[in-house]
């Protein structure tokens, strides 16, 4: 028992000297774009921390005047003046949104559709995961609610590409159901307008749950791109202990924020990638969609059903 102990520690020891080499190799892509953005206006949900935060960071440096979309206000001020000072760019502001909550979805998208009359760049970013049961305020399950019908697998609403009927992966939880499709549906408009626009949707290896239907937007201007971040060092896992544990004795070997963002950053400011729009990345490159994903039958059930349980109407 003692040798086995002992070649255990020997292990671990021996993992951790070299978890630097190991993080470096599973860090993925980088983007590597020198594109910059002053004049351009982008809403990222969720950036007042994480792989989001690093986003929001990134693209204010570029120039853009950068909106972050959060439900705890004082967390988003407190990042955004971080980010105001490391960037020296003033245009960083702070918007109350809550995913859970369709009031909230769309007081957001009324007074930035009066602020802003453009909108380039769209990255659904916020999301939830493993959370205790609950609903949200409209009584929709927590992750349903807040990643999809808010979001997260919604990248949907747009999209695509030349080739025909297109679909994209739901994200990393059927739930990420409910809130980022209304956010997209409510901004659409200005997004076409603003031509050539971007929608990023973060959503996960974790795909093989589902998929969802892109809408076919050839010749709008507008593309999406539906984002695998990689296993990052987050606050996605919180609502897990057990997680949290694992996440924490494994973090030599984790994402930073900043290399999870590099491929939101890649879909939202490479040149040349409208022909991929619709599809699925990771490490900043096209990565493999599971067959579950392709089902453009369940796709269109879930787009309908998204519909009627927001209660609009989306052709």
């Amino acid at each position: 028992m003692m040798v086995f102990l002992g070649l255990l520690a020997s292990f671990l020891s021996f993992l951790y000297v070299i978890a630097p080499s190991i993080r470096k190799f599973f860090a993925g892509g980088v983007c590597r774009t020198d594109v910059q953005l002053p004049g351009k206006v982008v809403v990222i949900t969720g950036a007042n921390t994480g792989i989001g935060k690093e986003t929001a960071r990134e693209l204010a440096r570029r120039g853009a005047r950068v909106y972050i979309a959060c439900r705890d206000v004082l967390k988003g001020e407190s990042a955004a003046s971080e980010i105001r000072a490391d960037t020296k760019n003033s245009q960083v502001l702070v918007r109350k949104l809550d995913l859970s909550d369709t009031k909230s979805i769309r007081a957001f998208a009324e007074g930035f559709l009066a602020e802003e009359k453009q909108l380039h760049i769209l990255i659904n970013n916020a999301g939830v995961m493993m959370c205790p049961y609950s609903k949200t305020a409209d009584g929709f399950e927590t992750h349903l609610g807040v990643n999809h019908l808010v979001r997260r697998s919604i990248l949907s609403p747009l999209s695509q590409i030349s080739q025909g009927s297109l679909s994209t992966l739901q994200s990393s939880m059927l739930a990420l159901l409910a809130g980022h499709f209304l956010l997209t549906h409510l901004l659409l408009e200005r997004l076409k307008e603003s031509a050539p626009a971007r929608v990023v949707n973060l959503s996960s290896v974790v795909h093989i749950a589902g998929k969802i239907r892109f809408h076919d937007l050839q010749g709008t201007g507008v593309t999406t791109y539906s984002v695998h971040p990689g296993i990052v060092r987050s606050e996605l896992v919180r609502h897990s202990f057990l997680m949290c544990l694992l996440w924490r004795l494994f973090s030599p070997f984790l994402k930073s924020a900043r290399e999870g963002a590099q491929t939101s950053l890649h879909c939202a400011l490479a040149e040349g990638l409208e022909p991929q729009s619709g599809k699925y990345f990771s490490d900043c490159k096209k990565a493999w969609v599971s067959p579950r994903a392709r089902n453009n039958k369940t796709a269109e059930r879930l787009w309908a059903v998204s519909c009627e349980l927001l209660g609009i109407q989306w052709k």
